[in-house]
């Protein structure tokens, strides 16, 4: 017998899956596919950076976008990204030139922006429209940022608003259709 064989298993009973809350309405969907959005375009641009916007994807309840950032010298230390996109550091008020500045704007006039924390706790009830951010990275000269906005936007214009002061970025805007958004809900898939 092998030293190993010795020790058997101990005998495990399967755990009852535990119920789970459904998510909050202004949550993003997990088991869904989106259906893509065809739109994408320079949102802002400095002497020191490129902000571009694609990926637009659409939801029943709202959709999502990528950010990309592009750094005309590399950012060795990461200060950037840290500065840029965490609200760890963002502890300023008014918040520092490093700080990424990022909003939308339906045709109704309701409007959200990154400014502030938007960690929110699941039975939270947040008045619309959400702008939150969803997920990213990069490093070096490039770092890619995807936000989540609630809920889908009335007919009419969205505007993507953006403003990165340390990086010679004034506020920019760019507009996609919301037509474009609400059309695009058909070809979701809902995996559940």
């Amino acid at each position: 017998m092998r030293f190993f064989e010795q020790f058997p298993p101990p005998d495990r009973e399967e755990p009852e899956p535990d119920e789970q809350p459904p998510p909050p309405s202004w949550a993003k969907p997990e088991a869904m596919l989106g259906a893509a959005v065809p739109a994408e375009f320079v949102l802002g641009r400095g002497d020191e950076a490129v902000v571009g916007l694609s990926g637009i994807t659409a939801y029943p309840n709202g959709f999502s976008f990528s950010i990309t950032a592009v750094l005309r010298h590399e950012d060795r230390h990461g200060r950037a990204f840290r500065l840029g996109f965490h609200h760890d550091f963002f502890d300023e008020e008014p918040p520092s030139e490093g700080f990424f500045r990022l909003g939308v704007q339906f045709a109704d006039g309701a409007a959200a922006t990154n400014l502030g924390y938007p960690m929110l706790p699941p039975d939270a009830q947040p008045d619309p429209p959400l702008l939150v951010q969803d997920s990213g990275g990069g490093g070096g000269r490039k770092y890619e940022m995807s936000y989540w906005v609630w809920p889908l936007p009335p007919p009419g214009p969205v505007t993507f608003v953006c403003e990165w002061p340390a990086y010679g970025i004034a506020e920019t805007r760019a507009v996609v259709e919301a037509g474009l958004i609400l059309d695009a809900v058909e070809r979701v898939v809902p995996l559940v």
